[in-house]
């Protein structure tokens, strides 16, 4: 994405300079006077969108985001000022697309823009989430706390992906081991067998697709992968689609095993983001708005955004939430009583917690039960095609001995 260098008046009257990211300039216009500046002079920083195309397909984890927050508070705590510490970070860091948008936030802080604003500019590297708590530090004088609660809320939601991806990389590398073995002896072992059986012989059914089965992988290759493309494609743009997300994570949410353990890192993510959120100093709305999308789920989105409306009606979280029938009577029984003893941050993460512990502990017991299935489902596959391809041996051998 090409980064632009500004000059702009602020509602104050100061000039403020600094960089920004957009895809054009118009875009880039746009977004500073949203911002409230009045842009006098832009221009593209050749260098700078060098940098961004040669750090393009690269991403900042969560554990670097997590420490620089961690780092960042610390630094503050010890009364560095901002801008020196964000250029410090800045040159430590090893990833080079984090490197640089520090270097670039730092420089806009100098020029003039607030914190919030210039981490606005960089929406692949900070969520929403994050800009939200950082604006509630800003605004409540108080940007060292914030960051150590958001430090904490990455470290959580790293440990519970990381439950997620344990329990569902076994099953993953088990299924692409079973669809090379089968494309393997499509392409090189039932040729093989194909030179033993003569050309007029009437062979059994199961035979005879695969062999026509491996006569079209090995002939029109072409075909198959362009048909996985498409079928890949298609797919994730179905899934893209409002009501692709909403019929996947109805799927999701029902399949034997992982359903439960989906369902619960959902819960814990949600109830982790809204505490986070609210013990910020967040309003309770804006709160739910910001913790709805990172939970991972359509349905949660979703249900958290009507609440959200009805909410600023006078409803209770609790009474609109349960009526989307996602939330466990357990989330809406502890967000009840957080409402009536105004303690609703410290229950909320008394559940996240509670279902952070439970996703763990399935994640293990679950890899333990997969195991065996996927070697049976894998034995089967390897064991059905041998059948089907000495089922005409053992027809001939019947033969013979009638």
């Amino acid at each position: 994405m090409p980064t632009f260098m500004y000059e702009c008046m602020s509602k104050s009257g100061d000039i403020i300079t600094g960089r920004i990211d957009a895809v054009e300039e118009e875009t880039a216009v746009i977004q500073l006077r949203k911002m409230g500046y009045s842009v006098l002079d832009l221009k593209q920083d050749r260098e700078a969108s060098l940098n961004s195309i040669l750090d393009w397909g690269k991403k900042v984890k969560i554990s670097e985001l997590a420490l620089f927050s961690r780092q960042l508070s610390a630094m503050i705590g010890a009364g560095i000022p901002l801008t020196r510490a964000l250029h410090t970070l800045g040159r430590q860091s090893d990833n080079s697309l984090l490197k640089n948008a520090l270097q670039q936030i730092a420089s806009n802080v100098e020029g003039g823009m607030n914190f919030t604003e210039a981490l606005s500019s960089y929406p692949k590297i900070f969520s929403p989430l994050y800009i939200s708590m950082i604006h509630a530090g800003e605004v409540g004088g108080d940007l060292e706390m914030a960051l150590t609660h958001l430090s904490e809320q990455l470290q959580k939601d790293k440990a519970l992906k990381d439950s997620i991806k344990s329990a569902t990389f076994y099953p993953k590398m088990v299924a692409g081991f079973a669809g090379m073995i089968l494309v393997a002896m499509l392409v090189f072992i039932v040729p093989i067998f194909m030179g033993f059986f003569p050309e007029d012989k009437k062979l059994p059914l199961p035979t005879e697709i695969i062999m026509h089965m491996s006569n079209s992988l090995r002939s029109r290759w072409y075909i198959w992968i362009c048909a996985v493309v498409a079928v890949v494609l298609l797919f994730t743009y179905y899934v893209k689609s409002p009501m692709g997300k909403k019929t996947w994570d109805i799927i999701k949410f029902k399949l034997p095993a992982f359903g439960p353990l989906i369902h619960k890192s959902v819960m814990a993510r949600f109830s982790r983001t809204l505490a986070t959120l609210l013990e910020g100093g967040i309003p309770v709305v804006q709160a739910l708005e910001s913790a709805g999308p990172t939970s991972g789920s359509f349905l949660v989105e979703k249900a958290v955004k009507n609440a959200s409306l009805r909410i600023q009606d006078g409803k209770s979280i609790s009474s609109e939430l349960e009526e989307s029938g996602i939330f466990p009577p357990m989330v809406i029984q502890m967000i009840a009583v957080g409402e009536e003893t105004g303690s609703l941050p410290s229950l909320l993460s008394k559940i996240a917690e509670f279902y952070e512990d439970e996703v763990t502990a399935m994640s293990k017991g679950l890899t333990a039960l997969i195991e065996p299935i996927m070697l049976v489902i894998v034995g089967s596959i390897i064991g059905l095609m041998l059948i089907a391809m000495y089922l005409p041996m053992f027809t001939a051998v019947t033969e013979v001995g009638r």
